[in-house]
């Protein structure tokens, strides 16, 4: 449907950013939120989550590269990943780039977000849906790790809304103990944890969350253009904390082995290094130990 309307994207109950739609593709209910897709003047396709921008086709490679990148690379030998949320697959292709990764599952609660990526934002998971490497559940999250066999995964990732509604229950004590349990030996997760200028208390909340279960708690930086506010932070928790120290000439050595050196948009080894180093209105809010 072709259409002049704006979508007004409201956040932090006072501020937002609007987009002037060209053509809305789907409006549909799920049985955990309201999705809508719409082609933009700007940023290409859009998909919003409950009136929240989720991913545009402008700008996710921003977000994507550094939530699978950095923490594979920082890991050195991540045979086995598992992605909680991430129903567009872009967080799955990224993964997938890396040759020496033998195996991904991704698990997302809503089956109608994972259709409608495949159906009008094919470019952002690419072949990933059929890699023979990849096992897409459609299912719970918080049931799955809470299941999962220990020390089966060497990476979690976790891309998934803020801590309301449907995304809440993945930023809980029981849900990073769960990831540490199911983590090898050098393991670690990472997830967003909101833009810190505006979401200070989310980034502080779930850091001492995270440091209940695990050694090393920190957090690394992107910046995303739609996700508005500043530089978004990406939560870190390790169980070995040189993983996040690994120098710029090693990450580029593991880069080219995994086959994803110079394939990227955003991500470098100066920039994935130099992430680690946040600016003091950030790194306030993290535990110190």
């Amino acid at each position: 449907m072709t259409t002049d309307a704006w979508v007004n994207e409201t956040l932090y109950a006072a501020w937002g950013q609007r987009f002037l739609v060209k053509r809305e593709l789907a409006r549909v209910k799920s049985d955990f939120q309201d999705i809508m897709v719409f082609e933009s003047h700007t940023h290409g396709r859009v998909m919003l989550l409950d009136g929240v921008v989720q991913i545009t086709e402008a700008d996710e490679f921003v977000y994507q590269e550094m939530l699978a990148h950095v923490p594979l690379l920082a890991h050195g030998a991540a045979k086995r990943v598992l992605i909680i949320g991430a129903g567009d697959g872009g967080v799955l292709r990224r993964v997938l780039q890396h040759r020496t990764v033998e195996h991904a599952t991704m698990v997302e609660i809503d089956g109608e977000v994972i259709r409608l990526a495949k159906e009008f934002l094919p470019g952002i998971a690419g072949d990933a849906w059929t890699d023979p490497r990849a096992e897409v559940i459609v299912g719970d999250g918080i049931d799955f790790v809470r299941k999962a066999a220990d020390a089966s995964y060497d990476v979690v990732i976790v891309d998934s809304t803020d801590p309301i509604g449907v995304g809440e229950v993945l930023f809980t004590d029981e849900f990073y103990a769960n990831c540490a349990r199911l983590l090898t030996g050098r393991g670690l997760v990472v997830n967003q944890c909101g833009v810190p200028f505006m979401q200070a208390d989310e980034l502080r909340e779930t850091s001492l969350r995270r440091a209940r279960a695990f050694a090393d708690v920190w957090a690394y930086v992107a910046a995303v253009p739609t996700y508005v506010g500043g530089c978004m932070t990406l939560g870190w928790a390790a169980k070995d904390a040189t993983l996040r120290a690994v120098p710029a000439d090693e990450i580029r050595r593991r880069a080219d082995i995994a086959g994803v050196l110079d394939t990227t948009g955003y991500w470098t080894p100066e920039i994935h290094a130099a992430a680690f180093h946040l600016p003091p209105y950030i790194a306030r809010h993290l535990p110190r130990r």
